[in-house]
């Protein structure tokens, strides 16, 4: 059931950052999508992988909102626009890629299941993907961390040295 409600969530709240009518609530619309995806994970027991994607995007969505409330000419993107651009040709792409997808799901020969999955799945993504490099990802992830306050910090009005 949670995961019914999760997905509900996530495609509505992903359809709503096409339908609102501002950048600032976009983002949070977003945000709330991206949320919705990193429970999912932490519902299928991927509770680092879960935990990683709602606080990347948390983080994400919130620099953002930080750039457009300093850079946007409207206050804080709260000022109504259209999200839209090429209505009619991205309702016939976005057509046609679902239709793709779909007809991929039910046209593909799905292969059965060898072996049973490993005792902690998280951990065995994690060396599949990066191997014996994740202590070099963990500190690159720090320093980006690091340059995004330090941008955000050397952004404002007053800069590094104000008094």
């Amino acid at each position: 059931m949670a995961f019914w409600i999760l997905a509900v969530l996530a495609v509505a709240s992903g359809i709503a950052v096409f339908v609102v009518d501002s950048m600032a609530r976009a983002t949070f619309a977003l945000l709330a999508s991206l949320i919705a995806v990193g429970a999912t994970f932490l519902l299928i027991d991927l509770h680092y992988l879960g935990a990683l994607i709602i606080l990347m995007m948390i983080m994400e969505m919130l620099v953002m909102a930080v750039f457009m409330i300093m850079f946007m000419m409207n206050p804080a993107g709260l000022m109504p626009m259209s999200m839209l651009h090429n209505k009619t040709g991205a309702a016939v792409i976005s057509a046609a890629v679902f239709a793709l997808l779909v007809a991929g799901i039910f046209l593909t020969d799905w292969p059965d299941r060898k072996g049973a999955p490993p005792p902690d799945p998280t951990e065995a993504l994690g060396m599949s993907i990066m191997g014996p490099k994740m202590l070099v990802m963990m500190v690159i992830g720090v320093a980006i961390l690091a340059t995004m306050i330090s941008t955000v910090v050397l952004a404002t009005r007053r800069g590094r040295y104000d008094a």
